[in-house]
Parts: C-alpha cells; structure tokens; sequence
C-alpha cells in the first residue's frame, strides 16, 4: 500500500477500509471499461489515472476491457488508439479483455435468469417500449408479453441467438418492477437483435447484450473488486446490484463507485459530436491538435505527465464542476518549462542587415557563434552554439517605422539588446515597390558582445533573432480554442454552433536554428519569447504551438489575491 493510499480521497478511503477489513481477501482489483466508439478524451484520462492510480496505491491490478457490445458503431482502429493512448499516459493494463470475451457466459446466465421467471422476451419494439418505461410520476405500463412462461421465453430466446429473428422484433427484458421509482429499474433491455458483423466475435452473433447487462456481470467474471464510474452511473448503480444478486456468484459480488467526471471550459467530451467534427472535415481527423482527445493532445505536444499531474490534482469527489482550461493549460506549461530545450525561432521573419557588420578579406561577412543555455531551468543539458551573422531574421512586430506608445522594440533611432549577442540601433529601412518594408538596416555595437554594455547603459527590450544564412525554413501552426464559448452550447443547445472559425493559423517560411531540424518527431522546444511548439509526429519542420508563455490561470489567480 502506498502513501497515496492513505489520502483523503473517498474512493481511496472505501478501498482502504475494505483491504484493512479483509474483503476480497485484500485484493484490489479496478478496470478501466471504454467503448471502442471513438478515440479517448480529457474526460477519460480523469478515469485513467482514477482506475489505474487505485490499483497501483493498494498493490492492485488494473485491467483494460474494452466494452464492445455494439457492434454497430465500433471499430479496431479505436481499439487499437485506446491501447496507444493508455500506454502513451504510462499505464499497463493487468490484461486486455473485451466484452466480447464473455458474451458465452453472458448468454448462459441470461437463461438462468429466463428460468427463474427474472427475464421475459418482449416483441415489442423499441420506441414502444421506452414510452410505456413512463417517467419521474408517471406510471410505468407493462408488457402484454411479460406474464410468458419461463418455458415460452427460453424458447424464443434460444431462437433468437439462432438468428431466426430480424433485427429489432423482439428483445429481452430484465423482470423487475414497472412501477420503480429508479427509472433503470423498470424492466431494462438486455438484448437485442443485430444481424452486424462485430470487430471482434465476427458473425458468432446476431444477440448483442445492453451495457447495463454486460458491465457488471464481466467485472464479476474478472474478479473486479470496486468497480469505479463516473457519476452519471450513479443511477444504474442498483440495476447493476439487482442483476448481480440474482446470478449464481461463486464469489463476492463487485461493487460500483461513482465520482464526478472532468469537464473543462471551451471543450466539449462527446464522442459522437467529436466524431461529427472528424466526418464533416471540421478538424483533420481524431488527432488534430485542436482535438480534446488524447491523440490530439500527444500531437500538440502535451505531456502525459501534466495530464496525470492534472487529474491527480483536481481531486476525486462526487461534485460535479468545469475546470478552467487555463489551469490545465498551467500544468503543461509547468512540465515543459522544466524539460523542454529552448531555441530561437522566427514566426513571421523581418530581414534585419547590420551594415556596418565585418567582413573578411574577399568580402564575406564574418560569422560569430555565442553559447547559449539549452534550459536554464535545468543547467544539466548545458548550452549550445548558435551562428551569429550580418544578416539576421527577427519578428515583423519587433519593428515599427512609427512607432506607438509604450512601445519599446526597434524603430528607427532606438537602440535594443539581441538575445546574447549585441546591441543594435536602427537606422532606416528597405521598402519595396508597394511600399512594403522587405529589411531594416542597423548598426551593432561591438563592446556589447554577449548582449551587455560595458559602460552600463540600459535598453528596455531584447528580441531573438536567427541567423539568416543559418535558418531552415519551417510551417508553423498556431492554435486558439476549437470552440469561442466558455460553455459550447449554452446559448443555442448546440455546442457545434459555438465553433471558432479561426481555430488554426498557419504560418510558412518560418525561419528557425538549424539545429531544431533535427528534433525527434513529437519532440517539445519551447520557441524564445514565443511559446512552447511540438515537432509534428509525421511531417519534418512542422510544428504545433502546444502553449504560450504566459500563464494565464495564474495571472488570474493572482489577480483574485
């Protein structure tokens, strides 16, 4: 048992109490259960680091089930991106199991409970069903086929694995109360037709069973001691308890826990608006980086670190709450701060020409090289060479001919300091025929190399700067939020309307050090003055801002005192 184990979270603190008492011999057993639907969220990754951080913390074992008992809209592919993805944030599954495995058994205490007068075989369909379910206050209305006999039932039901049934004519339904007040509890579908081909069985089936009737019956099957759901199970809890007490267990039964799921502003965790996103060409697939999922995330650059650190932080209760996508955004900037290597970049690059710069005896500007530290957060990587020249790249807002109040960069006259190398004061600019300005010329200060004055002057900016011959070029994509509300949605009932149309801006001919075409794929630089930028998974000199330099959650916090 770890020290996390002892913490006040309340999942944590049930489980200690059951190990200390001895239930289940002291086993700690979770699973993380997600529908091969679509690719992994935010959301998911709250349940991730809760399932697999509870087995770790009691010397447990954690298993990865993936629950695929609809074949209609399940796919190998999100099999394959769950695995990835759960790997990706540092966790390995006790075993790999489908829901699938067990659809046998599933079947086979499907006839116990058909024998013991537990489940009845409805021909009705299924609108017609969900209607006579009723609601809060009002009545349920029972099946004219509830009262068969369990011999008529089991019958029909055997016919119906056979596949003598099209789809949708008849089902089988849980005999419980239509008159409960739990909902869920009103004679709930078990199965039901599907004549579709599955990932995983092939075409050993056309009965495919409810969540609610395979959940908790494979937990028991695994030998899961707490089964942990988000809270929006909370409801299916005694559904998931009637079913168990009414199966021949060998051993104890699971029990379910409920803790509220992570929802964060400007985001949206529905896989099937995700996966409208995906089909309508709004995003370029799961693993846009503008994407909530974890694919999304690995590609902007996020660390898997951040995200548990993220979740673990947040806590685990029963209140519902949105987080402020600023805070999170603060965890992956406190990470990369203290990894990522630093290198200067040019976004929008201005040509800077220093005209009174050395040349040597056949005319060639002279090309200098000044150590700068990879990570000053981190003195152990050291410090690398970077080219200085005559002409160099700096940002286009870096300079401005008339410039504005307050502003305190280069323009003409006005001396700044280059990032660990000179002093330079403009003197005037280049224009094309449009009127354009295409360079600004200036001249350096030879007694400030290393970017300090030897007489104590001070200037109030410094810019980075690429060495123009030295540069490689590269595409550079910007990212603002998917979607332009703090509650997408809110105002329409719509989330999809809420879309920020500008999204993704991308920039090329970005100039860059050369040494940053050799980043490995997914690699995060933080980019000087810029932001933190991912090296593209696939595409060599493309890079995805992950986050800015500022943090804003904690200037807000700041602000609030």
């Amino acid at each position: 048992m770890t020290e996390a184990a002892t913490s006040n979270d309340f999942i944590r603190e049930i489980v200690r109490r059951d190990v200390e008492a001895g239930r289940y011999g002291g086993r700690v057993q979770t699973r993380f259960p997600p529908e091969p639907n679509g690719y992994l969220h935010i959301g998911h990754a709250k349940a991730i680091v809760q399932d697999f951080g509870v087995a770790e913390d009691f010397d447990g074992v954690c298993n990865l089930r993936l629950d695929d008992t609809n074949p209609d809209t399940e796919e190998a592919e999100y099999v394959d991106s769950i695995k990835g993805d759960i790997a990706w944030l540092g966790y390995t599954p006790g075993v790999v199991v489908h829901a699938s495995d067990y659809f046998s058994q599933l079947y086979d205490w499907a006839e116990y409970l058909v024998t013991q007068g537990l489940a009845y075989v409805d021909d009705q369909d299924g609108e017609t069903i969900s209607a006579q379910r009723g609601g809060f206050g009002k009545p349920g209305v029972e099946s004219p086929f509830r009262d068969r006999t369990p011999d008529e039932n089991l019958d029909l039901l055997r016919r119906m694995r056979a596949g003598e049934f099209g789809d949708g004519t008849k089902c089988l339904r849980a005999k419980i109360d239509m008159q409960a007040e739990n909902m869920w509890l009103r004679d709930p579908v078990m199965y039901r037709i599907r004549h579709a081909h599955h990932h995983n069985t092939g075409d050993e089936w056309c009965l495919y069973p409810t969540y609610d009737w395979a959940h908790g019956q494979s937990d028991a099957i695994e030998g899961v001691t707490h089964s942990i759901c988000t809270l929006e199970f909370d409801s299916h809890r005694p559904l998931y308890d009637w079913f168990l007490a009414n199966l021949p267990l060998t051993s104890e039964a699971p029990r379910q826990y409920e803790f509220a799921r992570l929802e964060l502003t400007h985001t949206i965790t529905s896989k099937r608006r995700l996966k409208k996103l995906v089909e309508d060409g709004v995003v370029d697939g799961w693993d846009d980086p503008r994407m909530p999922t974890l694919s999304g995330m690995r590609r902007r650059g996020y660390p898997p670190a951040a995200i548990r650190d993220f979740c673990t932080a947040i806590g685990t209760t029963r209140n519902n709450s949105v987080k402020a996508i600023e805070e999170f955004e603060s965890f992956v900037r406190r990470e990369l701060n203290r990894t990522a290597q630093r290198r200067m970049a040019v976004l929008r690059p201005l040509k800077l020409v220093i005209t009174n710069w050395p040349t040597d005896a056949a005319g060639a500007p002279l090309v200098e090289h000044f150590e700068v530290a990879n990570n000053p957060e981190n003195p152990a990587n050291g410090v690398r060479s970077v080219a200085f020249s005559g002409e160099l790249y700096i940002e286009e807002d870096d300079f401005a001919e008339v410039p504005p109040p307050k502003f305190f960069r280069l323009s003409p006259g006005r001396e700044v300091r280059l990032r660990g190398a000179y002093f330079v004061t403009a003197t005037d600019v280049v224009k094309d025929a449009s009127g354009a300005i295409v360079a600004v010329n200036c001249t350096y200060d030879p007694a400030t190399r290393g970017g300090d004055s030897p007489d104590g002057r001070k200037v109030k900016s410094t810019m980075h700067w690429v060495s123009a011959p030295h540069a490689v070029d590269a595409t550079v994509a910007l990212y603002e939020r998917l979607f332009t509300a703090a509650a997408p949605g809110e105002r329409t009932g719509e989330a999809l309307d809420d879309l920020n149309p500008a999204s993704r801006t991308l920039l090329t001919g970005c100039k860059l050090e050369a040494e940053l075409a050799e980043v490995e794929p997914g690699e995060v630089v933080q980019f000087e003055r810029l932001g933190y930028f991912a090296a593209d998974a696939d595409a060599p000199l493309v890079f995805h801002r992950t986050v800015g330099l500022r943090d804003e959650f904690a200037a807000a916090q700041k602000r609030r005192g």
